[in-house]
């Protein structure tokens, strides 16, 4: 009887209110099916994941961004966040991976031995054998609760019911759309909209710049890196390559074995059990106000897990191999975006092949025009081209319209313009075939002013990262929905452009010689 009652008693008491770290260093246990270090789960073993872990806790905080190398632990991180609002603060969870096959790894590989191997979400979640479909692969009930596995490539998954607690994995990997219903991310966010104490968690290792998902969400955030005081000085700073040093032969032969953190203050050199140490003294401090988005910044020279050593020989190798190893070595290690560069060709040469035209008439050549919109914050830029036979063109105009997206003349300046000509060499007037408007600022105010005039002569576009040489311009995209995620056929439109193969063509043709007759 007594025994009865003491249980009762015990399911009626509310839990301790736990930050999801405290929560993970009394409760979670490592599964050595998943981790190099099994057993208790301690927080300080990478200090930094602390911060991470109780902005999601943090009522304050309505969306953590988290951009990252490889090696820190932030798929840990998240795991720890499911594992804390299973037991302590059941809620509606959705976790998005890049496609259903990665969702599948994740649920086998990551969660089932966490909930295996955690009494305290081993009680609460019923055994993968059982046959009352509470614990599927990709759907797992807990206490009234869900927890609901998808890929980003699966649309249906995405916009099938309503989430709390939206975590988003390696969001740089995921298609630009879910099918034909437009942004993986924008989908499932619109899961959480019915929840006034939503959370919702972006995490990934960025690529290319301007073509990712998570450096866009951090630059939307309070931009907080991870400050480090010197084990001689104390003299706090964040961690960054540069500060990475190695001895060379009198020969100039690399020595990575003497790799080791040069303290940018006092020059004191780190080996790896003194970074560790430091690392573990460490503060997270914000670069700008916080307005409810905290975004967080990590490479892999924090990591209790890599060794400087590896880290130099994994950049000589990159170095080594070119453009693509570089890249690899700039977003894994780094975690940094890669900026396209190209082949591009000698301003000396780009010089000698100008042409003396007067502004604001198309040459003899040109049979159309376009133009392409970049908007800014206080203005929008737009270049008109003149198009000729073989792809050649010609810049027939560049005009800044002040204002900016928040203003409405602005706006109404940039649709006069589609009805504006200009003079070809034949005296004929020519007007602009087809307006690109570029929707990475503001998107929501592209969209509107291109629902605006119509899409006959407005093209939205947003550049994505990687060649595709196939089909380097694709679409168009329906990109607004509903709430119920439904389409709208008459909502805004949206071209993807493959960045890098317009990069890499542009720069082909400027090598190319100026035809002599």
């Amino acid at each position: 009887m007594h025994r009865t009652v003491g249980r009762a008693l015990k399911a009626l008491t509310p839990p301790p209110e736990l930050t999801i770290s405290d929560w993970a260093d009394a409760n979670r246990r490592l599964s050595s099916e998943a981790s190099a270090e099994p057993g208790q789960w301690k927080t300080s073993r990478a200090e930094y994941q602390r911060g991470i872990m109780d902005a999601i806790s943090d009522a304050s905080v309505e969306t953590v961004v988290v951009m990252s190398s490889a090696q820190t632990g932030k798929t840990e991180t998240q795991l720890c966040a499911v594992g804390y609002h299973i037991d302590q603060d059941p809620a509606p969870i959705m976790v998005v991976m890049p496609t259903e096959r990665d969702a599948e790894t994740w649920s086998k590989d990551r969660f089932t031995p966490m909930a295996r191997d955690t009494p305290c979400l081993r009680e609460k979640i019923a055994d993968p054998k059982s046959r009352d479909g509470n614990n599927k692969i990709l759907h797992k009930r807990f206490a009234g609760e869900h927890l609901t596995i998808v890929g980003a490539n699966a649309p249906s998954g995405l916009a099938s019911r309503p989430i709390r607690l939206l975590l988003c994995d390696e969001v740089d990997r995921y298609p630009f759309s879910a099918g034909a219903e437009g942004d993986p991310v924008n989908l499932a966010k619109k899961r959480t909209v019915t929840f006034w104490n939503r959370k919702i968690v972006l995490v990934s290792t960025p690529t290319n710049r301007g073509a990712s998902r998570i450096e866009t969400a951090y630059e939307e955030s309070d931009q907080r890196q991870y400050w480090v005081p010197c084990p001689a000085c104390g003299e706090a700073q964040v961690l960054t390559w540069s500060q990475v040093k190695w001895d060379k032969t009198e020969r100039g032969e690399h020595r990575p074995e003497t790799a080791h953190y040069e303290c940018i203050h006092c020059a004191e050199r780190w080996d790896d059990q003194a970074r560790w140490v430091a690392v573990g003294r460490g503060e997270w401090r914000a670069r700008r106000p916080f307005a409810g988005i905290a975004g967080f910044h990590l490479n892999e020279i924090y990591s209790p897990w890599v060794r400087l050593e590896a880290m130099v020989k994994n950049f000589l190798s990159a170095r080594a191999g070119g453009d693509q190893a570089m890249k690899t070595f700039v977003n894994t290690s780094l975690g940094e975006t890669w900026v396209e560069t190209g082949d591009a060709p000698d301003w000396q040469r780009l010089s000698g092949q100008r042409e003396d035209l007067p502004a604001g008439l198309v040459p003899e050549e040109g049979l159309f025009l376009t133009a392409g919109a970049d908007v800014q914050k206080d203005r929008i830029e737009v270049d008109v081209w003149a198009w000729g036979r073989g792809l050649e063109s010609w810049l027939i105009d560049h005009l800044v319209i002040e204002g900016g997206p928040a203003d409405p003349a602005c706006w109404a300046k940039l649709s006069e313009l589609l009805g504006r000509t200009w003079q070809h060499a034949s005296g004929v007037p020519m007007s602009i075939a087809r307006l690109a408007i570029d929707t990475g600022y503001e998107t929501s105010a592209v969209y509107g002013w291109a629902r605006a005039v119509g899409f006959a002569q407005v093209a939205p576009v947003k550049g994505v990262e990687g060649f595709n040489r196939a089909s380097p311009v694709s679409g168009p995209t329906f990109v607004e929905a509903t709430i119920a995620g439904k389409r709208l056929r008459r909502g805004a439109r949206l071209w993807t452009v493959a960045v890098s193969t317009f990069k890499a063509e542009t720069y082909r043709f400027l090598r190319q010689e100026r035809p002599t007759v």
